[in-house]
């Protein structure tokens, strides 16, 4: 028998190519750790239905790639989104620098009511180079929640996504959404996976 929810809410990993959106979609989901490096060619979802303050809903996330050759494909896949998980590798430099890039490919391809979330990977890791203040500094200019998360430690994952889902609710309630009304469901052929996984040992996931 399939397990009932209130509402379901459709968000997108969004991110550089190694930050890790694979890994932190896995970790949440199946609350498993890969030790590899997952190139995620196209876009792949899975669903979890968590309790929301007594209320069951179900979280379709979305794992989009990050490479440059893939960003116009993953544009389609903005049309119905509700939240968006923003991650950056705090090891990275450079995913840390695109978080502008990605905030206005959001803001030109998303709806305008869409909650995003700002994630930073890896925050057990001894080389990092984006420090804690930097991430907050940059999460409060553009007004975002900020996270640091491990998925090799299991830190903050859940909370993240938990935060996200109950930002998701307060704007639905202030949009005068019933609980219940149910969602649009996407084009069948948008939901079919489109993911082949090119999987290598490394420690970079």
């Amino acid at each position: 028998m399939a397990l009932d929810f209130a509402a379901t809410y459709k968000i997108l990993v969004l991110g550089d190519s190694n930050v890790g959106k694979t890994c932190i979609v896995h970790r949440f989901c199946d609350e498993r750790y890969y030790d590899t490096y997952i190139s995620t060619i196209g876009i792949d979802f899975k669903q979890k239905i968590v309790n929301l303050d007594g209320v069951p809903i179900k979280l379709q996330i979305w794992d989009t790639a990050g490479q440059e050759r893939f960003r116009t494909l993953t544009t389609a896949y903005y049309r119905g989104a509700m939240g968006i998980l923003l991650l950056y590798d705090v090891t990275n430099l450079e995913s840390f620098n695109h978080i502008t890039y990605w905030l206005q490919n959001i803001e030109e391809n998303a709806s305008p009511h869409v909650i995003t979330v700002l994630a930073g990977n890896k925050c057990e890791s001894s080389d990092r180079i984006v420090d804690s203040e930097s991430g907050q500094k940059i999460a409060e200019h553009f007004d975002l929640t900020h996270f640091e998360v491990s998925c090799k430690d299991n830190v903050n994952i859940e909370a993240s996504f938990m935060s996200l889902a109950r930002k998701i609710r307060e704007k639905r309630e202030q949009k005068g959404y019933a609980l219940h009304e149910p969602i649009k469901e996407e084009n069948s052929d948008l939901l079919k996976p489109k993911t082949e996984l090119q999987i290598r040992a490394c420690s970079a996931c």
